[in-house]
C-alpha cells in the first residue's frame, strides 16, 4: 500500500485552480491544549498537514493559508511542510469571508492576480479530505460554470452546522444555526465550508459583505446569495461520505477523526496486497508505505515513513517508526526508531532499536538488546541480553550473551569496531574506542580496554582466591552458614571404604 489514494495530483488535462486558500486561523479553545488545534497529529501527519497534502494535490498556480492564532508556531510548522505555501495574516476583523479575503490581498500584495479561474477554499482541520473530492469539487464547478460551488452533506443531526438553501439544483444561500428560523433548522444538508469559487465572482462578492449578523462576522456564506443577486449560478456538490468534510474541534472528534483515518488506511492496506490479522489493534499511519505480501501481526503500530518490503513479517506488539524492513525480514515484540532492518534479517522479541541502527542482511539482533549508531554486517548476531552503541560489526560475526560496548566516558562517545568472523564470549565489555580484529576471539567476562589483533584471543584474566570459613564468620547463624557447616560435615563423614 502507499499513499497515493491520499496524495495524486490532478492530471494535466484539468484545469487548474488558479489559487487555493486554506483557512488556519482559529483558535481552537476547544482542544484544551498549549498546542494549536491544527497541528494535532492523527495518522501521520498535523491536521493541517493532510490539508495541505489534499490541496497540494491539486497542483494549484498558488497555495495560501491564512493563519493567526499562535502565528509564529503555526507558520513554522506549514513551512517545514511545505515550503512553498504563502502565508497571510489574518487581521481583527472576523469570520471566513475575512480570512479568505486575507488570502487574496496577500496574492495581490506579490503582484499575482486572480481576476480569473477558480480559487478553491478549505479548511486546516479537515484532515480526511481526499485530493478526489477535491479534484471533483473543481471540475463540477468549471464544467457547470457556476460563481460558485459548494461541497455539502446530509447528516441526521445537522446541529450547529450551516443550512444549505436551494431552489431545484442551485443553491440560493446559507444560513449559519444561530441565524436560522425554525423552518431553516429542520434541512439536512449541510454546508462543509469547502467551496470552489469564479475569482472575480469572489473578489467582487467579498467587497460587498459585512459583519451584520448575530456572530458579527464577514461570513464567507454570503458570498453565495451575492452571487445569486447578480444573476450568477451557485450550486453544491453533495458527497455521501461525511467523513470527509468532518473538523475537528476538540479531543473526543479528533480521535473520532483518528480511528476512521486508521481504518480506511488499514483497508486499502489489505485490498493492495498486505495481511493484516487485527485490524482492531492495528495502528498504521497514513504515511507508512507496505509492499505485496507483507503482513502485520496484532498489536502493532506502524508510524512515520516506515517502510516494509515483500513477504516481512511485523509483530506481534511492534511498533515503528521511520523504519525500513527489507524483504523477508521479521520484527518480533520491538520498539525500533529510525532504524534499517535488511532483507532475512530477525528482529526481537524484547529488542529496542534507536535511531542510526543498521542490521545487515540475514544478521540477527535477538531479545532484550538495544542497540544505537549500530551497524551489523551480513549474517552477524547480537542474539540476547546486551546493548551496541556507536559500534561497526563485520560479517559473520557471532556476539555473545550480556556483551556491552561502554561508548561513553561522561562527555564523549567513542567508537567500537568489530570485525568479521568475530566470535565473543559471554559477558565481554568492549570499552570504546577500540577495534577487534577480523577472526578474533574473547574469554568470558574480558574487559577489553585494548585493540585485538586479527585471530587473537582477548582474556581478562585474575587468580581466584578462596577465603574459606567466610560464611560462618561473616553471617554466623545465617541460613548460608548452616548450610556451609552442613555440607562440611557431610564432606568429613566416614565412608564404607574409610
Amino acid at each position: 500500500m502507499t499513499t497515493e489514494s491520499r496524495s495524486a495530483r490532478v492530471s494535466d488535462t484539468d484545469v487548474r485552480p488558479v489559487a487555493v486558500i486554506v483557512l488556519a486561523a482559529g483558535a481552537g479553545t476547544r482542544m484544551k491544549s498549549r498546542t494549536p488545534k491544527i497541528l494535532h497529529p492523527l495518522g501521520g501527519l498535523s491536521m493541517i498537514g493532510h490539508a495541505l497534502a489534499a490541496a497540494r494535490a491539486l497542483n494549484p498556480h498558488h497555495l495560501v493559508a491564512v493563519v493567526r492564532h499562535q502565528r509564529e508556531k503555526v507558520a513554522e510548522h506549514i513551512t517545514a511542510h511545505d515550503p512553498e505555501v504563502l502565508l497571510a495574516d489574518q487581521d481583527e476583523v472576523p469570520g471566513t469571508g475575512r480570512a479568505v479575503e486575507c488570502g487574496l490581498e496577500a496574492l495581490a500584495a506579490r503582484g499575482i492576480s486572480t481576476d480569473t479561474g477558480t480559487v478553491v477554499v478549505s479548511y486546516g482541520d479537515v484532515p480526511l479530505l481526499t485530493p478526489e473530492l477535491l479534484g471533483e469539487l473543481v471540475s463540477e464547478h468549471q464544467a457547470a460554470g457556476n460563481a460558485a460551488t459548494v461541497l455539502t452533506t446530509t447528516l441526521e443531526d445537522p446541529s450547529g452546522y450551516g443550512r444549505v438553501l436551494r431552489s431545484g439544483d442551485q443553491v440560493v444561500g446559507i444560513v449559519e444555526q444561530k441565524d436560522a428560523d425554525e423552518t431553516q433548522r429542520q434541512v439536512k444538508e449541510i454546508n462543509s465550508g469547502i467551496y470552489a469559487f469564479d475569482a472575480g465572482a469572489l473578489t467582487e462578492a467579498l467587497a460587498q459583505v459585512s459583519t451584520e449578523n448575530a456572530q458579527g462576522e464577514k461570513y464567507l456564506t454570503d458570498v453565495l446569495s451575492l452571487a445569486r443577486a447578480s444573476g450568477r449560478r451557485v450550486s453544491a456538490l453533495v458527497t455521501e461520505d461525511r467523513w470527509q468534510v468532518e473538523g475537528a474541534n476538540d479531543r473526543v472528534q479528533l480521535q473520532a477523526l483518528g480511528a476512521e483515518l486508521n481504518r480506511r488506511t488499514i483497508f486499502a492496506a489489505m485490498r493492495a496486497g498486505t495481511t493484516i490479522i487485527d485490524p482492531a489493534t492495528t495502528w498504521i499511519d497514513s504515511t507508512v508505505t507496505l509492499d505485496e505480501d507483507t503482513t502485520v501481526l496484532p498489536g502493532t503500530q506502524l508510524h512515520g515513513k516506515t517502510h516494509v518490503s515483500r513477504d516481512a513479517v511485523v509483530g506481534p506488539d511492534t511498533t515503528l517508526r521511520d523504519v525500513t524492513v527489507g524483504e523477508g525480514a521479521q520484527v518480533i515484540r520491538t520498539h525500533a526508531t529510525g532504524a534499517r532492518i535488511g532483507p532475512g534479517g530477525v528482529v526481537g522479541p524484547f529488542s529496542y532499536l534507536r535511531p542510526g541502527t543498521v542490521l545487515g542482511e540475514d544478521a540477527k539482533i535477538g531479545a532484550f538488546y538495544e542497540t544505537k549508531n549500530v551497524t551489523v554486517g551480513r549474517g552477524s548476531k547480537l542474539s540476547h541480553l546486551g546493548y551496541a552503541g556507536d559500534t561497526t560489526i563485520g560479517d559473520y560475526t557471532n556476539i555473545g550473551c550480556g556483551n556491552i560496548t561502554a561508548n561513553y566516558d561522561g562527555e564523549h562517545k567513542h567508537r567500537t569496531v568489530i570485525g568479521s568472523h568475530v566470535r565473543t564470549s559471554s559477558n565481554t565489555v568492549f570499552v570504546a574506542p577500540v577495534e577487534i580484529g577480523d577472526g578474533a576471539y574473547t574469554g568470558a567476562g574480558a574487559v577489553v580496554r585494548k585493540n585485538v589483533p586479527p585471530g587473537a584471543l582477548a582474556l581478562s584474566v585474575a587468580p581466584q582466591r578462596n577465603a574459606e570459613g567466610w560464611v560462618q564468620a561473616k553471617r554466623p547463624g545465617s541460613a548460608a552458614a548452616q548450610a556451609a557447616d552442613d555440607a562440611q560435615k557431610n564432606d568429613d563423614a566416614p565412608t564404607a571404604t574409610d
